[in-house]
């Protein structure tokens, strides 16, 4: 009887124009932690995907409980007793909590007749586990980014799975619900569940890991126990070399106000209200807070995606109203939403339409009729400029890496010439590699006189990437630091401050 409940062996695949996986390896014990770590486009959600029946492995075997067996879909993965909690959420905005927990295996009465009661109360008991205090009933949509992580997390609980997978799951969480997830997860391990924990965040993978495997260009590099690991270790064996510094050298120099926001105040009065600050050119300006500070909401505020019932922006000496994205566009202004998937990229178009979609204006010859070479230079300026790794420009978008998913965003807005770059968390679910790429994109547009808004959740990546730092707290500015003051004790006593508002330093 092998030690193992799980085993990857050998695994396999191939997508036209790129080997995602070369005999990529992973053995996993019985209630264990095993973290499986690697660069974004190392393999590591394409051997989870093989695992799960999303994708056929072009060879390889899969053991399970000693036996060799394939799984062809989701559905057989989950019949066998393997869940999967998805880096990039699926919901159904549409239909209730308890309804996407158990959408394809509703509890019934009678055949065809759904058992709402039953539903419902196994979701409030679901719900209670992930300490999301929602009514089952409630409308998905209506919920977080990270209270909807949560949702997924009740769905792999909800199937008694005996290997529960987890890709990228606290990248939308609070360090309090972080605290919860683990708290949850050695429940599962101490009932004997193995579970896979693929995440970015080094702290955490120390923290909560048995054991850790380590991928690189799909091809399997070693496992350790976590003990034995430190982060510096990780992350050499992770990139093939070493890394001196996690952020990227800044050259800028601040000059003066681009960019003036004055009693901003949203429609909704439960979002920001009455915030002032001032932008100015080659700086990056964090944006800190807490899940709920309502950073997100102000940007898509001054971007013209919200309502607002007050205030004003002044762009270089001109008062403007935004009232939608086309007059922020049109004063230079540029976004990276949070949600990349979502809201960011066009999935089923290439990496060339996703380019060019933002500039196609410039393109036109005749009415209805674009210059295709002028675009097609364009697309590869930028794919060269930013180092954007894709077999083609006509490679579909959605199967880049979330790095080089996120340069195309930039290389689309960077086609429009902008002064302003609002960037809504860019390193959210990226490795520590790509995350020094776009350090430097952020460094060089600084430099070139661009100026960059960056929310983040990570303080330590404001610390070390931002000129001063504005943080939020339940829709109010309660400060702005600099200098010797940008350490995460000044953030987080700022960040908690509910009620106070600060004037624009």
């Amino acid at each position: 009887m092998s030690e193992h409940v799980l085993e990857l062996l050998d695994i396999c695949k191939s997508f036209p124009g790129v080997k995602a996986l070369d005999n990529a390896q992973l053995k996993l014990k019985a209630g264990t932690v095993h973290a499986l770590m690697g660069e974004n486009g190392a393999g590591k959600s394409t051997l989870m995907k093989c695992l799960f029946g999303i994708y056929n492995a072009d060879s390889g075997k899969i053991l399970y409980n000693g036996e060799q067996t394939k799984i062809a879909s989701p559905f057989e993965a989950l019949s066998k007793g393997i869940a999967m909690v998805h880096q990039e959420l699926q919901p159904i905005p549409e239909r209730s909590i308890s309804e996407n927990i158990f959408c394809g295996r509703y509890p019934t009465t009678l055949p065809g007749i759904v058992d709402h009661r039953k539903m419902n109360e196994d979701t409030a008991e679901l719900l209670k586990k992930v300490g999301l205090d929602k009514d089952p009933t409630t409308k998905l949509g209506t919920l977080s980014v990270s209270q909807m992580q949560l949702v997924e997390i009740s769905k792999a609980i909800s199937v008694n799975a005996k290997v529960v997978i987890m890709d990228e799951p606290t990248s939308s969480l609070t360090k309090g619900e972080v605290d919860k997830l683990f708290g949850i997860m050695r429940g599962l391990r101490d009932q004997g569940v193995a579970l896979i924990y693929i995440s970015h965040k080094m702290d955490e993978i120390l923290q909560i890991s048995d054991e850790v495997t380590i991928m690189r260009d799909g091809k399997y590099i070693g496992t350790w126990p976590a003990k034995e690991l430190t982060t510096d270790m990780i992350i050499t064996r992770m990139v093939g070399r070493q890394m001196a510094n996690l952020y990227a050298k800044r050259t800028n120099v601040p000059g003066e106000s681009v960019l003036e926001v004055n009693g901003y105040s949203s429609t909704n009065p439960r979002s920001f209200k009455n915030v002032s600050f001032k932008l100015r050119k080659g700086e990056v300006l964090g944006v800190a807070g807490l899940v709920g500070a309502q950073r997100t909401e102000l940007m898509e505020g001054l971007f013209g995606l919200r309502g607002t019932l007050s205030g004003t922006i002044t762009y270089k000496g001109q008062t403007f109203k935004c009232a939608r994205p086309k007059d922020a566009i049109s004063h230079k202004i540029a976004m990276l939403t949070e949600d990349r998937r979502l809201t960011g990229i066009f999935g089923v178009l290439s990496v060339q339409d996703n380019v060019a979609i933002a500039s196609l204006n410039k393109y036109k010859t005749l009415r209805i009729m674009l210059d295709q070479r002028k675009i097609d230079e364009l697309v590869q300026e930028n794919i060269d400029k930013l180092s954007i790794k894709t077999p083609s420009p006509k490679t579909l978008i959605k199967s880049l890496s979330g790095g080089n998913q996120q340069k195309v965003i930039v290389s689309r807005w960077l086609a429009n010439d902008p002064d302003i770059f609002i960037m809504d968390e860019p390193t959210r679910g990226i490795d520590v590699g790509a995350k020094y790429e776009i350090y430097t994109i952020i460094a060089d547009l600084a430099a070139s006189g661009r100026s960059v808004i960056m929310i983040s959740s990570e303080m330590q990546e404001l610390i070390g990437m931002a000129d001063r730092i504005m943080v939020m707290c339940d829709g109010a500015v309660t400060g702005f630091v600099e200098g010797k003051d940008m350490n995460e004790e000044k953030i987080m006593e700022l960040a908690t401050r509910f009620g106070t508002a600060a004037k624009e330093a």
